[in-house]
């Protein structure tokens, strides 16, 4: 049990900061089409994929871990923006958005809780564990699905083409051939 009055400050910042998640618009629409998707909903909906999806992952993997990584994988949005998948303009500068927006949002919590996600965010980043790779898988699948089901309204507002949507999530592949090959069949 920890009593430091000023741990919890730190906590309850954090928490009250992260509640702008919620005023980050994606350009992905619900599934109903309604409106868009904002930042909060995308990765409650990634860690509900990852609590049922676990079993799909290439290899084995810690569903906790995967749950943790996808709800803190966009924190860095606050701060840094959502950059749309086929925004190549955007992508110039995301990795130094992100990395600043990282320090800033991080930084607010105690030091061990901080780090503790800013190395779960770095590690979603690079993809290089089996957790990491499933996580991206999903964060790729999510945005499919959405578009499949809307009747692929982001992409024909922004002029995507088929071709496109394939180069930019073939890497769902990487963490599970499963997922990976249902993408393919929709």
């Amino acid at each position: 049990m920890n009593n430091d009055p000023g741990r919890l400050a730190q906590q309850i910042d954090f928490i009250l900061e992260i509640d702008k998640l919620k005023q980050v618009i994606r350009r992905s629409y619900l599934v109903d089409a309604s409106r868009r998707e904002n930042t909060a909903e995308h990765s409650w909906h990634l860690a509900m994929m990852a609590l049922l999806l676990c079993e799909h992952a290439n290899e084995a993997v810690d569903p906790g871990r995967v749950m943790k990584m996808v709800l803190v994988h966009d924190i860095v949005e606050i701060d840094a923006g959502d950059t749309y998948l086929h925004d190549p303009v955007g992508a110039l500068d995301k990795a130094e958005r992100e990395q600043a927006a990282a320090e800033r949002l991080f930084g607010l919590l105690p030091t061990d809780q901080g780090r503790e996600l800013r190395q779960l965010w770095q590690e979603f980043e690079a993809r290089q564990t089996a957790e990491a790779r499933f996580a991206n898988a999903l964060d790729r699948l999510m945005p499919l699905l959405h578009n499949l089901h809307s009747g692929g309204r982001t992409w024909w507002e922004h002029n995507i083409t088929r071709s496109q949507v394939v180069d930019r999530v073939q890497h769902i592949g990487q963490g599970s051939e499963t997922l990976w090959a249902y993408a393919q069949t929709i």
